[in-house]
């Protein structure tokens, strides 16, 4: 059987990415917690066609089920690469996927669904070439390609962090893949994410549509020299174990990526009354207590809780007891820093 199949994560960013240029290119770098629970299944089966077709030959099926709109994306996007793996046009692709947490969850499922799928690609390259051994270049050609079928999701073929850009303080940060981020302090370790849900609709604007209100925003290249900023004193921050510092260049950010879409034109809000609701009781409880919980926001009104494994019966009791009722159907995604993504073999497949 000649098949593929990755799970990778999604991840969480803690510097935003917001504006991009040319072929899917941040204006800015960015950083990122890889989460563990929240992830995507891909399976790619592939069937050898009796000669090259011109263009991709793939079906879709998300967990069991036809997504029409979702297939011609994935058709898009591979025919854009088939550049670069023209042995993609010798086979069909029978791709099927399926979640761990459910759809407008406030988790960014682009993120785990492409870079589980450019995994997928790059065993069958490495098949191909039969090369079994997944090396540092596997990866960073995974996360390059992950990169074209969504900005963020280069950065969760990494463990733990993973940071996208280039950075001028950092080696070998690049535009084109993200690479991993490994020095973190102790105290920044086994870091919890609680999503709490406040709303599942759909966003009234998407993602791909802010990122282009950003190319006439007016304040487009201050936030574009603020986000270099706020990342050296982000990783500075991460290697000390400063507390403190994290909490406020993360929070600064989450609202800075909303103040961005509230302040360009035309303007648009995506925070709820909930969503403010939930950062306000939450200040009140750090300063009661001196835990040091912060929150970040991606662009939707759902609020991701950030904290240390150390304090996590304490911060469940808090959001339990005072912000679970600011949630839809009280709903709530309790997850924390993972590994990154994991071949599925043969054996464990349904």
């Amino acid at each position: 059987m000649n098949r593929t199949a990755w799970r990778s994560p999604s991840n969480i960013a803690l510097v935003k990415y917001w504006g991009k240029f040319g072929r899917q290119l941040p204006q800015n770098p960015s950083l990122s917690f890889t989460l563990s629970q929240s992830h995507t299944n891909t399976g790619i089966q592939w069937t050898e066609l009796e000669q090259r077709s011109e263009t991709v030959q793939l079906t879709f099926k998300f967990e069991g089920q036809s997504k029409p709109d979702f297939q011609l994306r994935l058709e898009k996007f591979i025919n854009s690469i088939v550049d670069e793996l023209p042995f993609i046009l010798d086979f069909k692709l029978d791709i099927a996927s399926d979640n761990s947490f459910p759809h407008s969850s406030g988790i960014a499922s682009s993120a785990s669904a492409m870079s589980a799928l450019a995994l997928c690609l790059m065993e069958q390259e490495y098949k191909l070439k039969n090369k079994s051994n997944f090396d540092h270049e596997f990866y960073q050609r995974a996360s390059h390609f992950a990169r074209l079928g969504s900005g963020s999701a280069c950065r969760s073929i990494y463990a733990n962090a993973a940071l996208w850009g280039s950075h001028h303080r950092t080696p070998h940060s690049s535009n084109d893949y993200a690479i991993p981020y490994t020095h973190l302090h102790d105290a920044f370790k086994n870091y919890c994410d609680s999503i709490l849900i406040v709303d599942k609709g759909q966003k009234s604007v998407s993602s791909s549509m802010g990122h282009q209100l950003m190319n006439k925003h007016p304040f487009a290249t201050q936030r574009f020299q603020r986000a270099q900023n706020n990342l050296t004193e982000l990783l500075e921050a991460l290697q000390a174990g400063d507390e403190q510092s994290f909490i406020d260049i993360v929070e600064e950010e989450a609202l800075g990526l909303h103040g961005l879409m509230m302040s360009c034109r035309p303007s648009f809000t995506l925070l709820k009354p909930n969503t403010l609701a939930i950062i306000e009781k939450l200040r009140r409880y750090r300063k009661a207590t001196g835990l040091p919980i912060s929150f970040t926001l991606d662009a939707g009104p759902n609020v991701h809780l950030l904290y240390p494994q150390r304090i996590k019966d304490q911060v469940l009791s808090f959001i339990e007891g005072n912000l679970i009722g600011y949630c839809q159907d009280r709903y709530a995604i309790h997850d924390h820093m993972g590994q990154g993504p994991t071949q599925i073999h043969a054996e464990t497949q349904s």
